[in-house]
């Protein structure tokens, strides 16, 4: 299993889809996946430390694993069937570990929420990996990686004029 770290998530300009970019720690191969705005903003939302008026998908099944008395140890990205991608989350439960499928979005939004790291299978790390062009490898910490999500200046621009009090009691 290799370590990664988000590097960046990217809009795409000829849809409503949005790329997380993870980016090995110890090497420059990075791992593209599309998800979808909803996904991209969940993971965006708290890497950026946004406060919500309600929990959001990603927030309520963090509070329903540790409100079971579990806790998120780990996700993994593992395996790359028919061009999608499928991971999986663990969780541990009384000394139990438990691994539950999910998609990669997901396994991210609450890989970020529970501060925990995220693995890829290094099999589909060689067969979706990509190596940035030269000139785009930059020297960066992980910390720097993750910093550079909070420099999404259209998502920020977009996040800074919503008035998140016009989302309460809605539902």
């Amino acid at each position: 299993m290799i370590e990664v770290v988000i590097d960046s998530i990217r809009i795409s300009l000829v849809s409503q889809h949005r790329i997380v970019l993870l980016k090995e720690i110890d090497g420059d191969r990075q791992l593209p996946i599309w998800i979808g705005p909803c996904e991209a903003d969940a993971i965006t939302i708290e890497l950026q430390d946004v406060k919500v008026a309600r929990p959001l998908t990603a927030d309520l099944v963090t509070i329903i694993v540790k409100e079971l008395g579990g806790t998120v140890s780990h996700v993994i990205v593992r395996e790359l069937k028919d061009n999608v991608f499928h991971a999986s989350l663990f969780i541990d439960v009384n000394n139990e570990s438990h691994e539950v499928d999910c998609r990669p979005s997901d396994a991210i939004a609450l890989a970020v929420r529970s501060k925990v790291p995220i693995f890829i299978n290094e099999a589909v790390l060689d067969e979706a990996g990509v190596q940035p062009e030269p000139d785009m490898i930059q020297e960066t910490s992980s910390e720097e990686a993750e910093a550079d999500v909070g420099n999404l200046d259209a998502f920020s621009d977009f996040l800074s004029t919503l008035d998140f009090d016009d989302f309460e009691g809605g539902e």
